[in-house]
């Protein structure tokens, strides 16, 4: 990860989003607080080591969100996540781990994880990540989105009858991908609000209410 500021895709409210960091190894979890507490929107309002001290701190301090690793001491990441979001659902869980196996975003996900970023990952995508996660969204690495979207749902050869314009389905191929709204705004050249437009567009055509079900719907019918 650089230190290069890239604010814009957090589009964050001005109240300070509070994170709490699960990573067991201190220089990286030393690192990320150093990166994400450059940021203004962002606030560190805990650091803890294991799957136990996660649920712990985010019962005692008001958190937003939680950057979670898989690989914890006594506690694994999965099974804190389940823990955390039984006890409360709202908060957004955000993997950020080296572990790649298709099992294991499956697992996190079906836990409850509502996003899976892989260590090594850039600022900016990271930073990308915490936004899509915040506003409800569900962000998987494009590292590793179509293998775990491919695993959720087997591709089927038949399209539905889904009239998607020649943007909306560029649209939708990087969100298959897995990229940020801001990162398809990016490599579109338009603004975000518009890439927020063909967005809902693509789910009110698919008929589905977020983001990984359009991309399971894509990859189904072999619209991408």
């Amino acid at each position: 990860m650089t230190d290069t500021p890239f604010l814009k895709p957090l589009d964050l409210p001005l109240t300070p989003l509070r994170i709490a960091i699960v990573e067991d190894d201190p220089l990286m979890r030393m690192g990320l607080k150093q990166f994400l507490e450059a940021q203004p929107q962002i606030e560190i309002v805990s650091e803890t080591a294991d799957g136990y001290g996660a649920i712990d701190a985010v019962s005692q301090i008001a958190t937003d969100l939680v950057i979670m690793d898989v690989g914890l001491p006594q506690l694994d990441g999965i099974e804190a996540t389940r823990q955390i979001k039984v006890r409360f659902p709202q908060l957004r869980i955000l993997m950020l781990t080296s572990h790649g196996e298709t099992t294991e975003i499956i697992a996190a996900l079906s836990c409850g994880a509502d996003g899976y970023c892989m260590k090594g990952t850039s600022l900016p995508h990271l930073l990308g990540a915490i936004s899509v996660v915040k506003d409800g969204a569900v962000y998987l690495d494009p590292q590793i989105a179509r293998a775990a979207i491919s695993h959720l749902q087997p591709p089927r050869s038949n399209h539905p009858q889904v009239a998607l314009s020649p943007r909306e389905l560029e649209v939708l191929e990087l969100l298959v991908d897995g990229h940020s709204n801001p990162e398809i705004a990016d490599r579109l050249y338009v603004s975000l609000s518009t890439v927020k437009v063909y967005i809902r567009n693509i789910m009110n055509k698919l008929a589905v209410d977020d983001r990984v079900q359009a991309a399971v719907v894509a990859l189904r019918s072999g619209l991408v």
